[in-house]
């Protein structure tokens, strides 16, 4: 982690000396830890020594991500977004062995689905005009895309909405004008009722594409190595600490 990306959250994380109970002296520390194990898709007990005990790191990691702290620094890294045009999509990954071992409950509870390849999840992804991950919700591989744009539109204002043809259905095209939005999605041939389609600006989607690939250059983002869905979506908040930082 670079000295700006760590000014940038330093007073988002807990165990600052003006917090109650005990103080984190090694929050870098222990942040690049989880930072090594995400790019480089490890076991955690591979940690190299200089980051501490593995097992601390791990225990530590999961408590924050179980409480929502995660999800809270990049809610906040969020807030500086650019409104002017708000892309959405999803990306299947493939489910390592160990993500299904070890969790209570069915495969929907760990966010898992089965398909002709084997188990899968699916993370669904907003993004802002330059590309920067605004939210992201986990699911099984079989989840349907246009079910959950909805959920991801929900309170992120934009004047352009961009989607491929998958989203072109009366409930989002009602949604992203009722949220005062130009959709700017393909049309299916299905569907009678027309609109003006912008192809020109309907290129910028081609960000929301590249912004897949970075994250994917992650290798615990790119494959799913933990059981437990809140820990998946905790290493995708922690993911784009680059885009914003």
């Amino acid at each position: 982690m670079s000295d700006a990306q760590w000014r940038r959250i330093e007073a988002m994380l807990p165990g600052k000396e003006s917090d109650p109970g005990r103080t984190a002296a090694d929050n870098r520390l222990f942040i690049n830890g989880v930072l090594w194990v995400l790019r480089s898709g490890a076991h955690w007990s591979d940690l190299p020594e200089r980051y501490g005990k593995y097992k601390t790191v791990h225990k530590r990691f999961t408590r924050w991500a179980r409480v929502g702290v995660w999800e809270g620094i990049f809610a906040l890294l969020a807030r500086d977004r650019d409104n002017e045009y708000l892309m959405i999509d999803s990306s299947i990954v493939r489910a390592h062995a160990q993500a299904a071992t070890g969790q209570k409950g069915g495969a929907c509870e760990q966010a898992l689905g089965r398909s002709r390849g084997g188990l899968t999840s699916k993370w669904h992804i907003a993004v802002d005009t330059l590309g920067r991950p605004v939210r992201f919700i986990l699911t099984s591989g079989n989840a349907s895309d246009p079910k959950l744009a909805i959920p991801l539109l929900t309170d992120l204002p934009a004047r352009h909405v961009l989607a491929d043809k998958a989203y072109d259905t009366y409930p989002i095209l009602d949604f992203v004008e009722g949220m005062g939005a130009q959709p700017i999605i393909p049309q299916r041939t299905c569907l009678p009722r027309k609109r003006a389609f912008d192809p020109v600006k309907y290129k910028l989607r081609n960000r929301i594409e590249q912004t897949i690939g970075r994250l994917k250059q992650l290798r615990r983002i790119a494959t799913r190595y933990d059981p437990i869905p809140q820990n998946s979506l905790a290493c995708l908040c922690l993911a784009p600490l680059t885009f914003w930082c």
